[in-house]
């Protein structure tokens, strides 16, 4: 079956502003057309659910955009580009911020958040809000990739029973699909490169306070970051140079489109790869693109793994930070039914039937009793997590083995989603020491497995890296030209 604009799941931002400044396309029309592949595609057809809410505005701020341009003004690459931001980031306007959660229904935010704002300024059109793993998947270990009370269950475009991943994989979905030019998700740990991998786009975690974080519903202070979600690595670029602090042309790091030279670390040992022959084999193929541009590669191991995995896995450094950020953002938000964890809490109880029919909220019933950021528990567990992911971590490793940045496989092939089974596969933790570290990571299409199932790859280095993993996955994006629009497949046969 086919789809209104099919053109749209395979469009840049870049040919689109080409299109916009030239006049062959208005911003009411191009915002028009991604309306209508919603409509035909998120709402009905393979109903994708990736959308929580649409801009009632957005037609009239797209007109508004179309007459700056009548008058010779444009506001740059970005003029009249229609993109959705999820739904855990402010937007001053008619659309509700939520996370997903019906318990955060109430009167809109007061205020853009200051990124939101940096791209209206640019001159995007915030098309609607994206839907997400409901509290960016920190509510329960049982929550399901893609899925919100308020939202409903996002399907993966590209086999539609496959998970979209989480938390941003309403993000990630719409842009792969064609139903918005570029997204904006957020990241603890791999909630932007995973979902992006499974769903075959370009996804990036800055370095934590790359962008700020003012006006988003939080879960890590020490981790968590906004960062763009694309169909190519100059498309993120371009949304992140408008998105960060320091106003920084990130594109120009790739008109120089030649890594030989740069000195690559391959993780090739165990949590890294191993896991699934079809992701290794994957793998492969991209270390011999990687060393057909000219890249050194160096089988590498970052020797405190082991630790950071069991950090990860047992200290609680997220519950103190998201108590403390919880509450700080609920005290400053006008017009949500109340100001503490411990009331959101009472009102999923109260709405069991739709917001825990699926999973509970065991994560909150653990956070709920943290105290300050100044305790000594936390404190150590911050100090534990830097020293392992950055001193003993990626910093000594790229010194020792005078690294450039890292690859990696992002993640295994989408699995099959079923809310009646409690027992995904394993996390494949590819994303945790940059995670850990707050530091850069991109991933970037490199392959399909069974025709269907996209594979990517990470790139990741050290703090302020951005510049050189945009500069890496885009000499590897254009030597691979990996991605291609989805099929929407109701499920893939195996035999």
């Amino acid at each position: 079956m086919s789809y209104p604009h099919p053109q749209l799941a395979s469009t840049t931002i870049s040919e689109l502003a080409r299109r916009l400044e030239s006049g062959q396309v208005s911003c009411v029309d191009l915002a028009g057309m991604y309306l209508e592949r919603i409509a035909a595609v998120d709402r009905h057809g393979p109903r994708l659910n990736s959308i929580i809410e649409l801009n009632p505005d957005a037609l009239e701020i797209a007109a508004q955009f179309d007459e700056e341009l009548s008058r010779g003004t444009t506001r740059g690459q970005l003029h009249g580009i229609p993109i959705l931001v999820k739904d855990n980031i402010n937007t001053g306007d008619r659309m509700q911020t939520t996370s997903g959660s019906l318990a955060m229904v109430g009167t809109p935010a007061d205020e853009d958040a200051p990124l939101v704002a940096r791209l209206r300024s640019a001159g995007v059109v915030i098309l609607g809000k994206a839907n997400l793993t409901e509290w960016g998947d920190f509510r329960s270990p049982k929550a399901i990739d893609g899925w919100s009370g308020r939202g409903g269950q996002t399907r993966n475009p590209y086999v539609l029973d496959r998970t979209p991943q989480g938390s941003s994989g309403g993000s990630a979905v719409a842009v792969a699909a064609g139903l918005c030019a570029g997204a904006v998700g957020t990241e603890t740990n791999a909630s932007i490169v995973k979902p992006a991998a499974v769903s075959s786009v370009v996804g990036m975690k800055p370095t934590v306070s790359t962008v700020p974080r003012r006006g988003l519903i939080p879960v890590s202070t020490s981790q968590g970051s906004p960062g763009p979600i694309a169909r190519s690595v100059l498309d993120c670029a371009i949304l992140l140079a408008a998105m960060a602090d320091k106003g920084h042309r990130y594109e120009a790091a790739l008109e120089e489109n030649d890594v030989s030279g740069f000195r690559i670390g391959v993780l090739r040992s165990h949590p890294f790869s191993g896991y699934n022959r079809y992701t290794d084999e994957i793998l492969e193929d991209a270390l011999e693109t990687l060393l057909e541009l000219g890249a050194v590669l160096i089988d590498a191991d970052i020797p405190s793994t082991p630790e950071m995995l069991e950090v990860n896995a047992s200290d609680d450094l997220y519950l103190w930070e998201f108590k403390a950020g919880i509450d700080a953002y609920l005290e400053q938000r006008n017009g949500v039914p109340k100001n503490r964890l411990e009331d959101l809490m009472d009102i999923n109880v109260q709405d069991y039937a739709q917001e825990m029919k699926f999973f509970g909220q065991e994560v909150w019933e653990r956070a709920v009793s943290k105290g300050p950021l100044s305790e000594k528990g936390y404190v150590d567990a911050l100090d534990r997590r830097r020293r392992l992911s950055r001193d003993d971590g990626i910093d000594a490793t790229l010194n020792r083995l005078d690294l450039d940045a890292f690859v990696v496989a992002t993640d295994r092939p989408p699995y099959v989603r079923d809310p009646a089974v409690e027992h995904n596969p394993p996390p494949v933790p590819s994303a945790l020491p940059a995670a850990m570290a707050g530091y850069p990571i991109i991933t970037v299409p490199a392959g399909f497995v069974f025709g269907d199932l996209p594979i990517g790859v990470s790139f990741f280095a050290g703090a302020g890296s951005e510049s050189r993993i945009l500069r890496i996955a885009h000499a590897f994006e254009e030597a691979t030209g990996a991605s291609r629009p989805p099929r929407f497949l109701k499920t893939l046969e195996l035999s």
